[in-house]
């Protein structure tokens, strides 16, 4: 195993155990629609998805949607802001491309 999976363990165990999750997963699934398979997003590609847009599927109560929003972002997986009376999620294009190089590193072995 690289030094790198070793150094990040704990961090990457934690977003692993967010995305564990079916509705988180789901969740997490819907912001990365910005990149097309096999691409990296870059800045200009991010695209912001309101909190009540992201839960319009789930069927879950909007405490839970609040809780599965907050359970991603304090696993580093998505980005949250205020916009007025929305709240606004992303994904940093660094976190997909962290998630690919753990996985890639794995196949180098």
């Amino acid at each position: 195993m690289s030094n790198y999976r070793n150094n990040n363990t704990q961090q990457y165990a934690g977003m692993f155990k967010a995305l564990s999750n079916p509705n988180r997963l789901q969740i997490f699934l819907q912001l990365t629609q910005c990149c097309t398979p096999g691409t990296v997003c870059n800045n200009k590609d991010i695209e912001v998805r309101y909190v009540g847009d992201l839960g319009a599927d789930l069927n879950v109560a909007a405490s839970t949607l609040s809780h599965h929003i907050k359970e991603l972002n304090r696993a580093g997986l998505i980005q949250i802001r205020r916009s007025g009376q929305n709240v606004e999620c992303w994904i940093e294009p660094e976190v997909l491309q962290k998630l690919s190089a753990f996985f890639q590193a794995g196949q180098e072995q």
